[in-house]
């Protein structure tokens, strides 16, 4: 487990929208949680459901190599990340984006240490 000084010391490092390079290292329920990421930090990665397609088929799969986002960091140890190949995005991606993160275009590049997180209607 990284201290929470270390955490701190990654969160300050992070921006909204960042790319980075990942792994996919585990799909525990395929179609119900998401997948967790080795983004080669101290902390891992992970893509929620929310943001993957409805059928889990067309999630990617335990070694799958691909770009990341950095979707957003909160108090978990873990970076939310957004796929950046849109196969891996829910379909109607574009439209789910403007109800539940409309500021998601102004906030690329901003450090995740910004702005408050998303509550995606909770």
């Amino acid at each position: 487990m990284v201290s929470m000084e270390k955490w701190e010391e990654i969160r300050r490092r992070l921006h909204f929208g960042q790319r980075v390079s990942g792994r996919v290292v585990q799909v525990p329920r395929p179609g119900t949680i998401g997948v967790f990421v080795d983004i080669g930090l101290a902390v891992g990665g992970f893509v929620d459901v929310l943001l993957l397609p409805e059928d889990a088929a067309r999630w990617p799969t335990e070694g799958t190599e691909a770009e990341f986002e950095v979707w957003w960091v909160d108090e978990r140890l873990q970076v939310r990340l957004k796929p950046v190949d849109h196969r891996f995005l829910r379909e109607d991606f574009d439209e789910w984006l403007s109800r539940w993160r409309p500021g998601w275009p102004q906030e690329l590049g901003l450090s995740v240490l910004a702005i408050d997180p998303p509550s995606y209607g909770t």
